[in-house]
């Protein structure tokens, strides 16, 4: 059985606004295993993104408990220097990668967050140049970071973390600026983060078809956890998803409005594979009822 490595238990957040407490994460209990490539979908305003700052450290919960490896979360108790080395085995990739850049430089970039720990030159240099082949970005070492494609700049904000060797990245929207490609190239990086480096994977995002190549999808509203499952099993769940101010992926949602018309298709097609595959199977079936009428 795959470890736990984040646990929470009841844990909540609120933000004081001139007076009045404003919840924001409620009561919210959640198990994730090491090694595990997790969506987690929700409006803008769900708690979506309070909730991996949480569990970044960048945010302390307001009730609750967070463990994290293990170890309970306790910031009163804890001294820095634990609370730092729990923060380095989180990384996370922002929305707009132009915020994560620091350097004039790709490989000066990569290298920053290393050469802040104190790793050895030789041992930077190895980093930089493993994280740089693992993005596709090796043949941009010596660029400028800010003449790069957008696409390109969130897989050189990628690199940064990767040269940390985090056990666990977050994705915040780290799509949501891309153009088609540009996303596509980030879904590929992020899954080969997980499938080949064992990389524990948080994937925040607006995109169903993003969702579905994760292997669990959490759906979050107003700060609570609504669907937890395999994405068949959570976008089978129509009526909730769209209740949470969610759609369902075009697939699924084109196989239930041909359904609504007396046709047998499947409610639960997730990819356009499938959905081809559907209607393939439908045509071949009704042209067996012809022949043998």
């Amino acid at each position: 059985m795959a470890e736990t490595i984040i646990r929470t238990e009841n844990l909540s957040f609120a933000y004081e606004e001139e007076g009045n407490r404003i919840p924001v994460i409620e009561n919210l209990n959640l198990e994730i295993e090491k090694g595990s490539f997790v969506a987690v979908l929700g409006h803008n305003g769900s708690g979506k993104s309070t909730l991996a700052k949480l569990i970044n450290l960048i945010l302390t919960p307001t009730g609750g408990t967070l463990s994290l490896f293990g170890e309970k979360v306790d910031e009163k108790e804890m001294s820095d220097d634990a609370l730092y080395a729990l923060r380095q085995r989180i990384g996370m990739v922002f929305q707009n990668p132009d915020n994560q850049l620091v350097a004039t430089v790709v490989e000066e970039d990569v290298a920053f967050g290393p050469e802040n720990l104190g790793i050895p030159p030789a041992e930077i240099r190895k980093r930089v140049d493993d994280a740089l082949d693992i993005v596709g970005m090796r043949a941009f070492a010596k660029h400028s970071p800010h003449q790069l494609s957008g696409g390109q700049k969130q897989r050189v904000a990628i690199a940064g973390i990767i040269a940390l060797r985090p056990d666990v990245i977050i994705f915040d929207e780290a799509t949501a600026m891309l153009d088609p490609r540009g996303r596509a190239d980030i879904l590929a990086t992020i899954e080969k983060l997980n499938r080949e480096f064992g990389t524990t994977v948080i994937h925040i995002t607006h995109y169903m078809e993003e969702a579905i190549r994760a292997g669990r999808v959490i759906v979050i509203d107003d700060g609570k956890i609504v669907l937890d499952g395999t994405p068949r099993e959570v976008f089978s769940a129509v009526d909730t998803v769209k209740a949470a101010g969610l759609d369902v992926p075009q697939v699924t949602e084109l196989m239930l409005e041909i359904r609504k018309d007396g046709f047998d298709f499947p409610a639960d097609a997730l990819t356009f594979s499938e959905g081809a595959d559907a209607v393939e199977a439908y045509i071949l079936k009704t042209r067996n009822k012809k022949e043998h009428s």
